[in-house]
Protein backbone atom coordinates (compact mmCIF):
# COMPACT_ATOMS: atom_id res chain seq x y z
CA UNK A 1 0.00 0.00 0.00
CA UNK A 2 1.17 3.56 -0.70
CA UNK A 3 2.40 5.77 2.63
CA UNK A 4 -0.30 7.96 3.72
CA UNK A 5 0.42 11.95 3.25
CA UNK A 6 -2.14 13.24 6.05
CA UNK A 7 -2.90 10.44 8.66
CA UNK A 8 -6.42 11.73 8.25
CA UNK A 9 -9.32 9.39 8.73
CA UNK A 10 -10.45 10.11 5.43
CA UNK A 11 -6.93 8.90 3.76
CA UNK A 12 -6.80 6.02 5.58
CA UNK A 13 -10.46 4.23 4.80
CA UNK A 14 -9.69 5.38 1.40
CA UNK A 15 -6.38 3.75 1.16
CA UNK A 16 -8.61 0.45 2.18
CA UNK A 17 -11.66 1.21 0.20
CA UNK A 18 -10.83 2.91 -2.46
CA UNK A 19 -10.57 1.59 -6.37
CA UNK A 20 -12.90 -0.43 -7.88
CA UNK A 21 -13.44 -3.86 -6.50
CA UNK A 22 -13.15 -3.25 -2.24
CA UNK A 23 -16.61 -1.70 -2.15
CA UNK A 24 -18.42 -4.43 -4.17
CA UNK A 25 -16.92 -7.36 -2.64
CA UNK A 26 -18.35 -5.76 0.52
CA UNK A 27 -21.60 -5.42 -1.16
CA UNK A 28 -21.39 -9.07 -2.61
CA UNK A 29 -20.52 -10.17 1.10
CA UNK A 30 -23.70 -8.98 2.98
CA UNK A 31 -25.63 -11.53 2.23
CA UNK A 32 -23.61 -14.18 3.86
CA UNK A 33 -20.44 -16.72 3.58
CA UNK A 34 -19.23 -16.94 -0.08
CA UNK A 35 -16.11 -19.19 -1.37
CA UNK A 36 -13.76 -17.67 -3.81
CA UNK A 37 -15.38 -19.05 -6.91
CA UNK A 38 -18.81 -17.13 -5.83
CA UNK A 39 -17.18 -13.48 -5.90
CA UNK A 40 -15.91 -14.84 -9.05
CA UNK A 41 -18.87 -15.37 -10.16
CA UNK A 42 -20.17 -11.90 -9.19
CA UNK A 43 -17.20 -10.09 -10.56
CA UNK A 44 -16.69 -11.74 -13.80
CA UNK A 45 -14.28 -8.98 -15.41
CA UNK A 46 -12.14 -8.80 -12.08
CA UNK A 47 -8.84 -11.71 -12.12
CA UNK A 48 -7.84 -14.09 -9.87
CA UNK A 49 -4.78 -11.88 -8.91
CA UNK A 50 -6.58 -8.91 -7.98
CA UNK A 51 -9.46 -10.22 -5.86
CA UNK A 52 -7.40 -12.24 -4.33
CA UNK A 53 -5.24 -9.02 -3.45
CA UNK A 54 -8.18 -6.95 -2.97
CA UNK A 55 -9.42 -9.53 -0.43
CA UNK A 56 -5.95 -9.91 1.18
CA UNK A 57 -6.19 -6.24 2.01
CA UNK A 58 -9.56 -5.71 3.09
CA UNK A 59 -8.59 -9.23 5.63
CA UNK A 60 -5.45 -7.01 7.03
CA UNK A 61 -8.35 -4.16 7.40
CA UNK A 62 -10.48 -6.59 9.88
CA UNK A 63 -13.13 -6.09 7.52
CA UNK A 64 -13.34 -9.21 5.75
CA UNK A 65 -12.54 -12.96 7.53
CA UNK A 66 -10.87 -15.51 5.71
CA UNK A 67 -11.58 -19.14 6.80
CA UNK A 68 -9.71 -22.52 4.95
CA UNK A 69 -11.32 -26.14 5.86
CA UNK A 70 -9.04 -28.60 5.81
CA UNK A 71 -9.32 -31.35 3.03
CA UNK A 72 -8.56 -31.85 -0.78
CA UNK A 73 -9.83 -30.05 -2.58
CA UNK A 74 -9.20 -27.37 -0.06
CA UNK A 75 -12.35 -24.56 0.72
CA UNK A 76 -11.90 -21.17 1.78
CA UNK A 77 -14.73 -18.89 2.38
CA UNK A 78 -14.89 -15.07 3.17
CA UNK A 79 -17.33 -13.65 4.40
CA UNK A 80 -17.68 -9.87 6.94
CA UNK A 81 -16.58 -9.09 10.14
CA UNK A 82 -18.38 -7.42 12.41
CA UNK A 83 -16.43 -4.49 11.43
CA UNK A 84 -17.47 -5.30 7.64
CA UNK A 85 -21.02 -5.39 8.82
CA UNK A 86 -20.89 -1.85 10.05
CA UNK A 87 -20.56 -0.43 6.56
CA UNK A 88 -23.01 -2.27 5.09
CA UNK A 89 -25.01 1.17 5.76
CA UNK A 90 -22.60 3.52 4.05
CA UNK A 91 -22.16 1.08 1.21
CA UNK A 92 -26.27 1.61 1.03
CA UNK A 93 -26.43 4.81 1.05
CA UNK A 94 -23.84 5.16 -1.71
CA UNK A 95 -26.44 2.96 -3.88
CA UNK A 96 -29.17 5.22 -2.68
CA UNK A 97 -27.78 8.28 -3.54
CA UNK A 98 -26.26 7.32 -7.17
CA UNK A 99 -30.20 6.11 -7.98
CA UNK A 100 -31.66 9.18 -6.23
CA UNK A 101 -29.18 11.52 -8.79
CA UNK A 102 -28.85 8.85 -11.59
CA UNK A 103 -31.86 10.21 -13.46
CA UNK A 104 -30.97 13.60 -12.86
CA UNK A 105 -27.65 13.51 -14.88
CA UNK A 106 -27.63 14.14 -18.50
CA UNK A 107 -27.14 10.72 -20.90
CA UNK A 108 -23.56 11.15 -22.36
CA UNK A 109 -23.42 12.12 -25.65
CA UNK A 110 -21.26 9.95 -27.69
CA UNK A 111 -20.77 10.20 -31.81
CA UNK A 112 -20.87 7.03 -33.54
CA UNK A 113 -17.99 6.95 -36.42
CA UNK A 114 -20.40 7.46 -39.01
CA UNK A 115 -21.49 10.72 -37.46
CA UNK A 116 -17.73 11.97 -36.72
CA UNK A 117 -16.87 11.15 -40.19
CA UNK A 118 -19.61 13.11 -41.55
CA UNK A 119 -18.70 16.26 -39.58
CA UNK A 120 -15.25 15.80 -40.59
Amino acid sequence: MKDLVSRCPIEEVMQVLGGRWPTLLIYYLKDGTKRFSDLRRDNPTVSHRILTLELRKLEQAGIVERTVFDGYPLRVEYDLTPAGHTLMPLVDALGDWWEAHDAARPVAQTKTATEAAAVS
